[in-house]
């Protein structure tokens, strides 16, 4: 198969041989790739020391051409789109061998690059607020707030709260662009990144039950702290740099968790399988006309200067939706 990888210090494109799909594997032909911010972060710790380069990418969709003996879920020719596994090679290639366990169907209504905009976002958005901050549709007259609302997860979180829960959503986004795209997402209130506390104050704002933060959480810990409603629950997805002070947390009882959309593959968790039924669940969500796809910018074909232009912009920090590359 045709691949591209990092070696440390840039892109290539590289052959390598197929291996065939074992127990739960599937053998996907890719037709469309989307690049999230992870992806950046994972090049970042790829050195030159492997004996071949790294096949980065997460978000695929594409074809199964063969299947393990284990397999139940899918069958040759069905059209998938997964979000994949930290532990092996990614989506940047021709082809990749996925666990089923991880992998949904395709939505019927949409084309195989809108499709691929949607995994990891859509896991991530999902598990934040349902697995994690626990949300249910007995918290339908309480408050969310998402913290960097305008990207792939904040665009889905959006939606979920809305369409699944029906949650007052207060979402931060910084320019006017972004302000407009998720009040098109569906937030109630949309209000900028900073001074949040005062902007809270100053247009009456509900303390929030629930805190989703999409941006640096070394930046809005305090804030979070003091904003968050007695007994309320914030969830983290981006790492930490420095230590907190987690007695702030304690007066009014916080709950604190953070979201890993890898964990599940990365161990191999007794509920991998939910993966697969949330993504399933997506599939159904999107055909219903419910949820839309979040894609806003897109790349043709596949190759190598693509997967560095698409990089190049990730990297800027300003992206509003996803940005796939497709055949």
């Amino acid at each position: 198969m045709q691949a591209i990888g990092f070696n440390g210090t840039e892109f290539v494109e590289f052959e390598k041989e197929i291996d065939s799909p074992l127990a739960y594997d599937l053998l996907i032909e890719i037709r469309a790739i989307s690049i999230n911010p992870i992806d950046t972060k994972i090049k970042q710790t790829v050195t030159n020391t492997q004996t071949l380069p790294t096949i980065l990418g997460f978000d695929a969709c594409g074809i199964v051409r063969s299947v393990g003996d284990k397999v139940s879920l899918f069958k040759v020719g069905d059209e998938v789109f997964y979000a994949g596994d930290m532990t092996r090679d990614g989506s940047n290639a021709t082809h990749q061998l996925v666990d089923e366990r991880i992998v949904g169907r395709k939505p019927t209504s949409l084309d195989y690059d809108q499709a691929a905009a949607l995994p990891l976002t859509s896991i991530t958005a999902w598990e934040s607020l349902f697995d994690r901050l626990k949300i249910t549709p007995a918290d339908k007259d309480k408050t969310l707030l998402l913290i960097g609302a305008a990207g792939g997860v904040g665009s889905m979180a959006i939606q979920f709260a809305k369409q699944v829960i029906g949650i007052n959503v207060i979402a931060t986004a910084s320019r006017a662009e972004s302000k407009d795209w998720c009040k098109k997402m569906g937030a109630n209130v949309v209000i900028d990144h900073h001074n949040l506390v005062k902007q809270f104050k100053d247009n009456t704002i509900t303390a929030p039950d629930f805190i989703l933060c999409m941006g640096d959480p070394d930046e809005y810990f305090e804030t979070m702290a003091e904003l968050i409603a007695p007994q309320g629950s914030i969830c983290l997805l981006a790492n930490a740099s420095k230590d907190y002070n987690i007695n702030l947390l304690k007066a009014k009882s916080i709950t604190l968790v953070w979201e890993m959309m890898f964990t599940r593959s990365m161990f191999t968790t007794d509920d991998l399988i939910k993966q697969h039924e949330l993504l399933n669940k997506m599939a159904d969500l999107v055909d219903s006309g419910k949820v839309k796809t979040t894609l806003t910018q897109k790349l043709t074909p596949i190759n190598l200067a693509n997967i560095v232009k698409a990089h190049t912009m990730i990297e800027t920090g300003a992206m509003i939706g996803k940005l796939v590359i497709t055949h």
